[in-house]
């Protein structure tokens, strides 16, 4: 398949493909993660609310003594996400049978807990002190440990909505030009695109607008996509 049309095949999947409407709703999900990481990395201390990878490092360099970083936001968003993570774990055991039930149970999740954060955002007002941060990045890194479970149990192949490094390894190690298929090079480019534009449009919310309303961007995304999953799950549907 060639790279255009696997791109194509991601945002409108053909019918009866085995994954259905979650391939594009995971790749609104990915946009979701660049939204919220860009709030949290710029206004509330230089922390990720998503990559915990990224708050590892952090956490590493702030123990270390490097200026600038919070191991105790680090830390606060790393427990927060694994709290969200168990939470939608729970729910992945609940609804094993249906992944379209599974989806729009962590959809709901997710958009109440991304709508406490709006609603702090909008609450305490900017530039945020150390105690509006912390009451931020608990619900917002809740939401995409739910989020990321949940995309973990669905096993749309290419969309983790988070990781990237695997997806950038792929895109070059299996190239043509180093004697691979080149496969799903299309789905790939539109993960690392939609992680982009999600940040993109995050930052320039952010910087230019208000928090509130990069939150208020990625918790309306996610409340469509929980509505779509829930008027497409038809009980003999392929992708079920």
């Amino acid at each position: 398949m060639s790279a255009w049309r696997d791109a194509v095949h991601t945002l409108r999947p053909p019918r009866g493909d085995r994954h259905g409407p979650l391939v594009p709703m995971m790749v609104a999900l990915t946009l979701v993660t660049g939204l919220v990481d860009a709030a949290s990395y710029l206004e509330l201390g230089h922390v990720f609310v998503a990559n915990m990878t990224g708050n590892v490092v952090f956490l590493g360099f702030a123990l270390a003594g490097a200026s600038g970083l919070s191991g105790v936001s680090s830390l606060i968003a790393l427990g927060s996400f694994l709290l969200g993570a168990l939470a939608g774990g729970r729910l992945g055991a609940r609804r094993a049978e249906h992944r379209g039930h599974l989806l729009r149970a962590a959809s709901a999740t997710q958009v109440a807990l991304l709508a406490i954060a709006l609603v702090v955002s909008l609450s305490v007002g900017e530039p945020f002190d150390t105690g509006a941060r912390y009451a931020l990045i608990v619900p917002m890194a809740l939401a995409m440990g739910v989020q990321n479970a949940a995309a973990q149990q669905l096993a749309v192949p290419e969309l983790t909505t988070t990781v990237l490094t695997k997806t950038l390894t792929g895109i070059v190690s299996e190239a043509g030009v180093a004697g691979g298929s080149g496969s799903k090079l299309g789905r790939r480019a539109i993960a690392v695109a939609a992680m982009l534009l999600g940040a993109l449009a995050g930052g320039l919310l952010v910087l230019h607008v208000a928090v509130a309303a990069a939150l208020a961007l990625a918790g309306a995304i996610v409340l469509v996509v929980g509505i779509a999953v829930h008027v497409l799950s038809r009980p003999n549907a392929a992708w079920i």
